[in-house]
């Protein structure tokens, strides 16, 4: 069942958003967080008319989900340019996400300044088939991943993949972005001697454009570790689209059980 399906077959109350996730989207014992945080935007999204772009979003991964799970929202506050808005998913009545939202309209401004630097990697279609976890339960199989870097360096705590949903059609960009910006395995994973438990414990991102576009649904990924101490990696992510143009920055804070 692919996110459109989940999305589609979703009950929306007052500023409840009831959705089921499908063995096929489990990573472990809980669902894969960038559908869960993808769920909690989609709740957010359908809560508020006439929203404008999602601009940043602060993620909290408190328990784990599974099967069915709710997601209640509350709007914080919406002021002329900008919407705050919570949202908090429940499993078995028990908190596994909490999320916040901030939606915001451009506005006019003499400064105007970007990081022209983009990451030196094959276009998508030129890219080699990259590997995902052959678990048919494992939320992997309902993505498409091309490697990005060169082969010596994929052994260092730096993923860069082009991953991309196998099935996309209708959904709102901003939760499509949402739902294929935490498909990399944590940068530190590349430094084990052998596998072991892992948790996404934060997830903070900004949205560096209004309108996010791509070419075929590809997405250029990255996840750098800066820090792997006491059990806890800091690391640095960002998203380019097709054509390598900025779309995400974030950081993510990941506990380590090896």
């Amino acid at each position: 069942m692919s996110l459109v399906d989940i999305l589609a077959g979703a009950e929306t109350g007052e500023n409840t958003l009831t959705a089921r996730v499908p063995d096929t989207w489990m990573q472990g014992r809980t669902a894969y967080g960038g559908l869960s945080a993808a769920l909690a935007l989609e709740a957010a999204i359908r809560s508020q008319p006439d929203l404008p772009p999602l601009r940043s979003a602060q993620i909290a991964f408190v328990g784990p989900l599974a099967g069915e799970v709710t997601v209640e929202t509350r709007l914080l506050r919406r002021g002329r340019t900008a919407a705050y808005i919570e949202a908090n998913v429940f499993g078995e009545g028990k908190l596994g996400l909490k999320a916040l939202f901030v939606f915001m309209t451009a506005l006019e401004s003499a400064i105007d300044y970007a990081d022209a630097a983009r990451p030196d990697a094959p276009a998508p279609e030129d890219a080699a088939p990259a590997m995902a976890n052959p678990d048919p339960k494992f939320f992997t199989g309902n993505l498409e991943y091309r490697h990005a870097l060169p082969i010596e360096e994929r052994h260092t705590p730096d993923f860069m993949r082009w991953v991309r949903l196998k099935e996309r059609d209708g959904l709102h960009p901003m939760v499509e972005l949402m739902a294929i910006g935490d498909a990399l395995p944590p940068a530190a994973m590349a430094l084990f001697e052998k596998p072991g438990p892992i948790s996404s414990m934060t997830w903070m991102l900004n949205v560096l454009t209004a309108e996010p576009v791509t070419r075929d649904g590809w997405w250029l990924s990255r996840s750098t570790a800066d820090l792997v101490r006491d059990g806890s990696s800091s690391q640095v992510m960002q998203l380019w689209n097709a054509d390598r143009q900025p779309v995400v920055t974030g950081m993510q804070s990941v506990a380590i059980f090896v």
